[in-house]
This record gives structure tokens, sequence and C-alpha cells, in this order.
């Protein structure tokens, strides 16, 4: 399977989960909530996880970093902007009222408008991918210390 396949269908099935949390934090009423996204940061880590996990098993020996790498952003980048689209339409036409709610425990003097918390939603999710990506690749990376090296290193007695 390719990359593209792979990155496309685990970024979709992560927008589904992101879709599926934020809805039933809706009906309990705590969507408002900002410690509940941590909720969204293991739906994306563990989507992440799994994409990663299963591209290095498709490509066996061919697996290299920047492509482990690309993956993983790929995977995310697609969930942000579905999830993002789901969140822009939700906040402007399903729940006109999600926005004062969500802003009247800020203090600030700026307009914050429909269009700059779309963008800090998508700046979040491309962040946490970026984040989560780098993490992963250290479990999936090749390491670079051979066995021939590590033998040469050890001090016999």
């Amino acid at each position: 399977m390719k990359k593209s396949a792979i990155s496309i269908r685990y970024g979709v099935l992560i927008a589904i989960g992101l879709v599926f949390y934020f809805l039933i934090l809706s009906l309990v009423g705590v969507q408002t909530n900002p410690i509940f996204s941590l909720g969204n940061g293991f739906i994306v880590a563990f989507g992440l996880y799994k994409a990663m996990k299963n591209y290095k098993k498709e490509l066996a020996g061919d697996f290299e970093y920047q492509k482990g790498f690309m993956a993983g952003l790929f995977t995310g980048f697609n969930a942000t902007i579905i999830f993002t689209s789901f969140f822009a339409v939700y906040v402007t036409n399903i729940n006109s009222n999600f926005l004062p709610m969500m802003l009247e425990n800020w203090s600030s003097h700026y307009h914050v408008g429909v269009g700059t918390v779309v963008f800090i939603a998508a700046v979040m999710g491309i962040a946490t991918t970026f984040v989560l990506t780098l993490s992963f690749m250290q479990l999936f990376k090749e390491s670079w210390n051979s066995k021939k090296n590590q033998n040469s290193l050890s001090i016999e007695v």
C-alpha cells in the first residue's frame, strides 16, 4: 500500500474519531472546557502511531526515516484538514452559540471571530501532528548503532 493511501485512510479515521469525540463532549455539554482537549491528543497519537507502524510494516526493509516522517505528517495533515472543516461548519451552522460560550471565559479586549478560532484549531492540529510524528519516529527509526560497533566497544576482562 502506498504512503498516500495509508495517510488518507488513517487521516480520515483520526478525523472521524475527533468528530465523534467532539460530538460526545457537546452532548454532555463540556465541549468548551479546555481540559478535554487532551482526549484529542490521545486520539491523534493513537492514529498516527498505527499509521506509521502500518507504513513501516508495508515497507519492511525499505523503511527510511524521511519516508516514515512524511507518512506521519501527511496523515496528521489530512486529519487536521478534515476536522478543521467540520469544526468550521459546526461553529458557523450547527451551533452558533459555541463561540460565545467558549470565549466568555477568556479575558480579551480583542475581537476574536470564527476565522481566528478555526485558524487556531488548525495550527493546534498541525503542531500536535509535528510533535507526535517526531516522537514516534524515535521508536520506528533504525538504530545507527550496529552490533559490530557495540561489540568492539565492550571491554574484555
